[in-house]
């Protein structure tokens, strides 16, 4: 008999989208979804494996249920996710108190997993990662926007990546397939939707011999109701002029690239497999800048990569300052067994991986602070989230911040609001990575 089920997703929006898939299933199959996981018969945690911070995240949250197991609180933990595709066997091995594994080409038969974990059976199921379904329907967990995958896995192996081991190959899923879910995102009114995959970028190579980017992009402004669309993860050696023009002139292309560059060192982009220079990058940086007026650039790096020499460091500190991103964040490099970096000579110990992190994250800091006092007396649009009951506020955010990476806005207003409503914010002052503001009239 079904019971209650609650999933627990860690990870990046693709992750996200798989556990929608997920809840959606384990709801046809007659369970009862729970908010809160501690109060349900099953927990399945939906885990991330792509480096060592979240691999340590996804453990301690396993331990932490089962834990409630113990204590009798409820019955079974499911593991699902990278990190059960990953280590699908050392979960067992080092996690026995985890009632069942399931690999990612399991993730169909999870509403069967949950049946057998109520009825005390402990078991695994690796299941084929190609098998994994990226167009099935799901509940979407977020309010104001959807997150929409075009595409599973990634050719592009970066040395120092693990998920083309994890996830497999580039397999994008067809124009016709995106448009049709959209079309429905619009219908049941989400009026934002994001565009995820490894590498937005190259979508299409695999089914149609070349890129087709910028053809899915034309369709999906064609949909009515959508108001902002949004994509990241787009590789900067494959930013083309014509993607650029479009993002330029479509009026539903929201005005804002998150572009991965992980160095400007040379040397160091060339061990990590990376196909741009410093010289190129900061030449599509200039012509974003000049091609897209008021583009916001996001980008993230990674400090400490094997042989990274004190000089390339500060030559990354340099191009920071140089580049002035609008968004940015940096990773201590995270040695992950069975990528090339893993085996380079000259890692680095753990504290000054971090130290360097810190000190771009820093650098970052003091450069987000100038950019958002520009932004002061502004008015923006902006799209309400939520109510802040302890700052007594509403928040959303403005094409320039994406959800969850960046930050809010928060403000003011006389009058009650919709979640999902549109409406113009004066800005009034800067809060570290946030702004806030009041609302206008009219």
């Amino acid at each position: 008999m079904p019971g209650k089920v609650g999933m627990v997703s860690l990870g990046c929006p693709k992750n996200q989208v798989d556990a929608e898939h997920m809840i959606y299933n384990l709801r046809e199959a007659g369970y009862e979804l729970i908010t809160d996981a501690a109060l349900a018969d099953v927990v399945i945690i939906n885990t991330c494996g792509f480096i060592e911070s979240a691999k340590q995240e996804a453990i301690d949250t396993i331990l932490e249920f089962c834990a409630l197991k113990d204590e009798g609180r409820i019955k079974g933990v499911i593991v699902t996710g990278c990190l059960a595709e990953r280590y699908f066997e050392d979960i067992r091995k080092e996690l026995p108190e985890v009632d069942a594994v399931l690999g990612l080409g399991a993730n169909e038969m999870l509403s069967e997993a949950v049946e057998r974990v109520m009825a005390g059976e402990r078991f695994d199921l690796k299941g084929d990662k190609y098998s994994l379904i990226i167009d099935s329907r799901r509940i979407i967990s977020t309010e104001t926007f959807a997150y929409l995958k075009i595409a599973e896995g990634c050719d592009n192996r970066c040395t120092y990546c693990a998920i083309p081991s994890i996830r497999g190959k580039l397999r994008s899923r067809k124009i016709e397939s995106i448009v049709a879910e959209a079309k429905w995102l619009a219908k049941v009114g989400f009026r934002e939707i994001i565009l995820v995959a490894q590498d937005t970028t190259v979508y299409g190579e695999d089914l149609y011999g070349e890129p087709k980017i910028c053809e899915l992009l034309r369709e999906l402004c064609k949909i009515d109701g959508l108001k902002w669309i949004r994509t990241l993860y787009s590789y900067p050696e494959r930013i083309t002029d014509e993607l650029i023009n479009l993002i330029a002139a479509e009026e539903k292309l929201v005005k804002y690239l998150d572009i991965p560059i992980q160095h400007c060192s040379d040397g160091i982009l060339k061990r990590m497999n990376r196909r741009s220079t410093k010289s190129e990058l900061r030449e599509l940086i200039a012509k974003l800048r000049e091609k897209i007026p008021g583009v916001i650039l996001r980008t993230t790096l990674i400090a400490g990569f094997p042989g990274e020499t004190e000089e390339e460091f500060e030559e990354l500190c340099e191009f920071v300052n140089e580049m002035k991103f609008d968004r940015l964040g940096c990773f201590a490099y995270s040695a992950e067994e069975g990528t090339p970096a893993a085996r380079l000579p000259g890692q680095l110990d753990e504290e000054e991986k971090n130290r360097r992190a810190d000190v771009i994250m820093e650098t970052q800091a003091t450069i987000s602070d100038r950019l958002n006092s520009q932004k002061l007396g502004e008015n923006i649009e902006v799209v309400v989230e939520g109510y802040d009951r302890y700052g007594e506020c509403y928040y959303g955010r403005s094409y320039a911040e994406a959800p969850e990476i960046d930050g809010k806005i928060f403000f003011s207003s006389k009058k009650p609001l919709s979640i999902g409503a549109f409406v113009n914010v004066h800005i009034t002052e800067t809060m570290d990575y946030d702004l806030v503001g009041e609302i206008t009239e009219g």
